[in-house]
């Protein structure tokens, strides 16, 4: 059964929530130019803290410098970090250095062949990759929280090709998400909105995803 992680925790309540309903991971997403789930450093801070373990703690950073990175990660206390944007290319050497308890993750946001070669040629240097529907390209970066499906066909392609774990993100839903297993492989699910209304995270789409995740299995 792939792994879940709960993005877009705002809250202790939410965080246990998610935790209950069956989750390995949270994802908490820091300041960003665009998308859902925005909250502060210190509010991140705090629902780590009550975080129990082996719960994986995502901090999603929109830094690009290795220098910022490092200290967004020590404010934060996450033990991993998740890689939005794209960085420096010896960050990945710095951030290990100075955090090697800290697992990186790296976004690719799937909307061209090309990505395939980005993840072989990144895959030496990160701990897993996240496979979003972004759009960095735009003048105000789409980082992630789009809701959007992307091509599976290409993240099928990268997990096959990359010696990484890869969390499949982008428009899962407890509807399409049995699809997404048996098309993508993935060692992990990544979600949003799709278990949220009103922006709160439902504990009936939690259970519903769940229940169509372990079917799918």
């Amino acid at each position: 059964m792939p792994r879940v992680k709960i993005c877009c925790i705002m809250s202790v309540e939410e965080a246990q929530l998610a935790v209950a309903a069956g989750a390995s991971a949270l994802g908490l997403v820091a300041r960003m130019p665009s998308g859902p789930g925005v909250i502060d450093d210190a509010l991140i801070a705090k629902i780590v803290a009550g975080v129990p373990p082996p719960i994986a703690t995502f901090l999603l950073t929109s830094e690009t410098d290795a220098d910022a990175i490092v200290d967004h990660v020590r404010r934060c206390g996450t033990n991993t970090v998740q890689l939005v944007d794209q960085v420096e290319d010896r960050a990945y050497a710095l951030i290990r250095k100075a955090l090697p308890q800290v697992q990186i993750v790296q976004v690719l946001h799937v909307a061209e062949e090309g990505v395939i070669a980005a993840a072989q040629d990144l895959a030496s240097r990160v701990d897993a990759f996240l496979l979003d529907s972004g759009n960095p390209r735009l003048a105000v970066k789409e980082l992630g929280g789009t809701g959007r499906v992307h091509d599976w066909d290409l993240s099928r392609r990268i997990v096959e090709t990359v010696d990484r774990p890869v969390f499949l993100a982008g428009g899962l839903t407890p509807e399409n998400v049995a699809g997404a297993i048996r098309r993508v492989r993935p060692f992990g699910l990544d979600l949003c909105s799709g278990v949220r209304t009103d922006g709160r995270l439902d504990a009936g789409k939690l259970a519903a995803f769940f229940a169509a995740t372990l079917k799918a299995a």
